[in-house]
C-alpha cells in the first residue's frame, strides 16, 4: 500500500478527523477554563490554592495512565460524576475530550500564571485597582492584553499535549475502533498490527503537525 492509499483510507481519515474534532473542543476548554484559572492562583493563596494548584499541575509528573485510572474512577459508572451522567463520558467522545484537555491544562495554566505573577503584570493590576477597576475588569482590560503571548504560547503546548496523548485517552475512550480510536491510538494500533508503514504515516502527520505547533510557538514567543 503506498502512502496515498494510507491517507484516503477510511481507517486514517477517521482517527485523523476525530483527533482534529478532540483538539477543537478541548482547546476552547483549555482557554475559557484554563486562564481564569491561571489568574485565580495568581491572585490567591491558603489551602484551596495548594490544592488546586497541585490538582491541575499532577498530570505533567503523574504517569498517564494513572491519571487516566482516577479520572475513569471518578467518571466510571461507580464514581461520584459518572452516577451523574449514565456512563455518558466514559468511552465516548467526551472521555476523549476530558483526556485531551487534562494533559494539555498544565501546559498552559502554568505559563499563564507565571506571566501574571510578573512584576509587569503585578505593577499594572496595582494601578488598576487604584483607579478603581473591578477584579473582572483588571483580568479582561488589563492582564488579558498583558499575558496574550503567554496564553497563546501555552496553548499551542497545551494542543501539542494533548494530540499526543495515549494513556489518559486509552482509559477513559476505551480505543473502540471507529469510535474512539485517535490518530495517537491508532499508531499504536498499526504497529499492534504489524502495519509499520501505516504506522509511519500515521506517525509522520502527527510530527508534521507538531512541527508546525512548535514553529508558531517561536514566532508567538519572539
Amino acid at each position: 500500500m503506498d502512502i496515498a492509499s494510507i491517507l484516503l483510507d477510511g481507517t486514517t481519515l477517521t482517527p485523523l478527523a476525530l483527533s482534529a474534532k478532540v483538539l477543537a473542543v478541548a482547546g476552547i476548554l483549555q482557554l475559557l477554563i484554563g486562564v481564569p484559572t491561571a489568574f485565580w492562583l495568581a491572585r490567591s493563596k491558603g489551602m484551596l490554592h495548594n490544592f488546586i494548584d497541585t490538582a491541575v499541575t499532577l498530570p505533567l509528573v503523574f504517569p498517564p495512565v494513572a491519571t487516566g485510572f482516577v479520572l475513569l474512577l471518578i467518571l466510571g459508572r461507580n464514581g461520584p460524576v459518572g452516577q451523574l451522567f449514565s456512563d455518558r463520558i466514559i468511552f465516548g467522545f467526551p472521555g476523549l475530550v476530558v483526556a485531551a484537555f487534562v494533559a494539555g491544562l498544565p501546559l498552559l495554566v502554568k505559563p499563564v500564571q507565571a506571566a501574571l505573577k510578573s512584576a509587569e503584570a503585578e505593577k499594572l493590576s496595582e494601578v488598576a485597582a487604584v483607579l478603581g477597576k473591578s477584579e473582572t475588569a483588571i483580568f479582561l482590560q488589563v492582564l488579558l492584553p498583558c499575558t496574550k503571548r503567554s496564553i497563546m504560547a501555552g496553548l499551542l503546548l497545551a494542543l501539542a499535549r494533548s494530540l499526543g496523548e495515549v494513556g489518559m485517552t486509552l482509559m477513559l475512550g476505551g480505543n473502540v475502533i471507529g469510535r474512539t480510536n485517535t490518530l495517537s491510538l491508532e499508531i499504536y494500533n498499526a504497529v499492534f498490527n504489524g502495519e509499520f508503514e501505516r504506522a509511519a504515516v500515521l506517525s509522520t502527520i502527527i510530527g508534521i503537525a507538531s512541527i508546525s505547533m512548535f514553529t508558531v510557538l517561536k514566532k508567538v514567543s519572539d
